[in-house]
């Protein structure tokens, strides 16, 4: 008998693996796909741990929903896959980059970002950070309606090009990255559920985008060649970057290796930031005392000053709240994997070239692990007795591809929060419903809120 990778081969045969009802001869569930995030959450409602569905012909796709399923795939068959079709596109449109890549070279390539994400580095970003929530806030005008996401995509890219760029860009230059970066994250979620062949395609959707990324690596590539040219360390992770050694070749790394980790940072990292930010803030001003609470813990652990590095971990309510977030409103909506060989995963075994598929989104809202999955609730996470089983709630994933930059995004949320909610209240308008949608990240749907003056603000 030949080994298999996973779990122990047992005597009896598994259950058939079930397809999702909706599949069609040669476009599978294409159809389906067209409300993707309604079509993934619809599968919990079959109560099978492994469902089958056909985004590209000739290729099925498992999605996992068995929380000790996930974590096996995730930790335990780790070494045994690949990241499967997402990532392979993203590759495709971005850049082969430490998100991309797999086997021996993730490992070699995280170890050598995993500088830029150390306690140290992000200690000394807080302050960046702070300084442009502090001076996007200062720009919203009072009494007026607010896109509470662009603001969220704008504020981010702002602290990311702060930290990144720190004294590396000028501002007209900084300007027209933004601007390209925002089309560039538009457009890459659509493409990811694309076939190849309408990237091919003379519109003008794909002809903006063309231009965006190329204009987007135009600008990272020629700060890079500057700042190397200067020898100068500005303290931003640029400079880190470029200070970094190859392992294997002992040599700094490339320009253009720089240059695409950059690039999937900023439009990754963005806009996972902006959609969690745009969510808090939704949830806040549904939930008055729940922002009482968070506004009263910001007094007394802050009292007169601005929010530093040092108190990440001294704001536990507000930590609840942003956890809370990240369970009901995750934004990941599919996470993939592939099979590299013959894989057993818990009684069934899978073939090579297998595409494995998890969504943390419709993970998170389980009623069977989070009671009452749909109430915006930061206690349910005050009882470590009552913490969901492994699998059931990873909303930086886990094992060896777990994000890196968990860290950094936090400390981004923490500042970005403490900040805003001691200056202004947004408020929802009476009865508005906001609806979500699923792109490169489930985000809020023309979520539009009132900007107020914070009583008694004074930061």
């Amino acid at each position: 008998m030949t080994a298999v990778k996973g779990s122990p081969v047992t005597s009896t045969a598994p259950p058939p693996i079930p397809r999702a009802a909706g599949s069609f001869p040669l476009i599978g569930h294409a159809l389906k796909m067209r409300d993707n995030l309604g079509f993934i959450d619809s599968l919990r409602e079959t109560r099978e741990p492994l469902v089958e569905i056909i985004l590209q012909p000739g290729t099925r796709t498992i999605v996992v929903q068995d929380p000790a399923l996930i974590h096996q795939m995730l930790k335990g068959l780790a070494p045994s896959l690949d990241k499967g079709r997402l990532y392979d596109k993203l590759g495709q449109l971005l850049g082969d980059s430490v998100v991309t890549a797999t086997g021996r070279d993730h490992v070699r390539r995280r170890r050598q970002l995993q500088p830029a994400f150390a306690h140290t580095e992000i200690s000394r970003y807080v302050d960046l950070m702070r300084g442009e929530v502090t001076a996007t806030v200062a720009a919203w005008e009072r009494g007026r309606p607010l896109d509470v996401h662009e603001a969220m995509v704008g504020l981010s890219l702002d602290m990311l090009a702060k930290t990144v760029f720190a004294g590396s860009l000028d501002d007209a230059v900084f300007r027209r990255l933004r601007s390209n970066v925002s089309v560039v994250m538009s457009g890459v979620g659509l493409r990811i559920m694309l076939p190849d062949w309408a990237e091919r395609l003379p519109l003008p959707f794909n002809r903006r985008f063309d231009r965006a990324r190329a204009e987007v690596r135009a600008t990272i590539s020629t700060a890079v060649d500057e700042l190397q040219a200067s020898g100068h360390d500005t303290g931003d992770m640029l400079s880190m970057l470029l200070r970094t050694i190859d392992e294997e070749t002992g040599e700094p790394l490339t320009g253009h290796q720089i240059c695409s980790e950059i690039f999937l940072l900023a439009v990754a990292g963005t806009e996972t930031t902006a959609s969690l930010l745009a969510w808090t803030l939704y949830e806040l001003a549904r939930n008055p005392g729940i922002e009482a609470r968070v506004l009263a813990e910001l007094d007394e652990v802050l009292g007169e000053r601005p929010v530093a590095f040092d108190d990440m971990m001294r704001l536990p309510y507000l930590d609840r709240v942003i956890t809370e977030t990240l369970r009901l409103h995750h934004p990941g909506w599919l996470v993939t994997r592939r099979t590299t060989e013959e894989t057993r995963l818990g009684e069934w075994t899978l073939p090579a070239g297998t595409e494995l598929a998890y969504c943390q989104h419709a993970l998170h809202r389980d009623p069977e692990r989070f009671p009452d999955p749909h109430t915006f609730d930061p206690d349910r996470w005050t009882d470590a007795a009552q913490e969901p089983p492994p699998g059931a709630f990873v909303p930086f994933g886990d094992g060896k591809h777990k994000c890196m930059g968990d860290r950094f995004s936090l400390t981004e949320m923490v500042t970005a929060l403490a900040t805003m909610l001691r200056s202004v209240r947004l408020e929802l308008a009476e009865g508005q419903v906001i609806r979500q949608v699923a792109r490169l990240t489930v985000r809020p749907r023309n979520l539009r809120m009132t900007v107020r003056p914070r009583a008694g603000a004074g930061l």
